[in-house]
């Protein structure tokens, strides 16, 4: 008896495969094997009038922004939301947020190559790509809306001195502090921005300092024309290295917005022992040097040597 049982089961298996097989596959639909087949249809463009349906804001907003003209351009013209959110067909049919571009959620990079498409000619994103902002993964719509309205809107934030400075001290809070000394520029006061000498778009300089108007000098020079050189008698800190080699741009103790307190301390750091023309000693302020500075009349450097940034008339930098 269980020689028969054990003969049973094998037999059993073996009848119920061969039925599968004579059974063949399911027969499928026609039109269904040809929905998977056939290709996916590719993106098209659905137009602002179909954006406008469902982000009636949105839309009212943009209205009001300045690339709203994209609408009066040849190749944009009806779809100016498409321009930089890309193909919205998909996404008006399915309302799903996988299937539209939103530049807010992208990476920096690709934030950036969108804005970029039609910015990068522009005379203001000169070296964007190598700047800071873009080094350190800050996209553009980190500091640019394109839907906001009234006084949250960046493009009238970004008109005011106001404005610009308190989005830029927002992440620079170091520079933002350093203009709460006493002496500075009037950045606090409204009277400059951040801007006038910076380009956060980017710059070859460093810093993303502006240049001059002419010249490869700092933008300092556009304020302050009388350092501007070339000089007979330079000074050679000035020409080879900056203005912040002796000065603080954002905010100091010294009424010269020096980087140290005391004009003769800033001195001193590169003329403490140098040697004098005349064999008789030395022009630093270590005894017995020319200029004893435990002397006050001696502390003052520019009572004298008046010119510091370059003369035309002596190498002394005299007055």
């Amino acid at each position: 008896m269980t020689r028969f049982r054990n003969l049973i089961i094998p037999l059993a298996v073996c009848a119920l495969a061969f039925t599968v097989q004579a059974a063949g596959p399911a027969r499928q639909d026609p039109k269904e094997a040809a929905a998977k087949q056939a290709p996916p249809a590719k993106a098209e463009y659905a137009g602002s009038e179909a954006c406008a349906g469902c982000h009636e804001d949105i839309s009212k907003a943009f209205a009001k922004n300045p690339h709203f003209n994209l609408e009066k351009n040849k190749h944009w013209e009806g779809k100016a939301c498409e321009a930089c959110h890309g193909m919205g067909s998909k996404h008006a049919e399915s309302a799903s947020a996988e299937d539209i571009v939103n530049p807010a959620k992208q990476t920096p990079g690709k934030t950036d190559a969108i804005c970029l498409a039609c910015h990068r000619n522009q005379s203001t994103q000169v070296g964007r790509i190598q700047g800071g902002h873009s080094r350190n993964a800050i996209a553009c719509t980190s500091c640019h809306d394109m839907h906001k309205t009234g006084a949250e809107s960046s493009f009238v934030r970004l008109k005011r001195n106001a404005g610009i400075n308190q989005l830029c001290g927002s992440c620079h809070t170091a520079a933002a502090a350093a203009f709460m000394k006493p002496h500075h520029h009037k950045v606090p006061e409204g009277a400059m921005a951040c801007t006038s000498c910076h380009n956060p778009h980017s710059s070859f300089m460093s810093r993303n300092l502006r240049q001059a108007s002419t010249g490869s000098e700092p933008a300092c020079v556009n304020c302050h024309g009388d350092k501007r050189g070339p000089f007979v008698f330079e000074h050679a800190p000035v020409r080879t290295d900056g203005c912040n080699t002796c000065h603080e741009p954002h905010g100091s103790v010294n009424p010269r917005m020096l980087i140290r307190q005391d004009i003769s301390l800033l001195c001193m750091e590169c003329h403490s022992n140098l040697q004098s023309p005349s064999p008789g000693g030395s022009l630093g302020g270590v005894p017995p040097a020319f200029h004893n500075m435990l002397a006050p009349r001696f502390r003052n450097c520019t009572t004298c040597h008046q010119k510091i940034h370059g003369s035309n008339a002596g190498k002394g930098l005299l007055r």
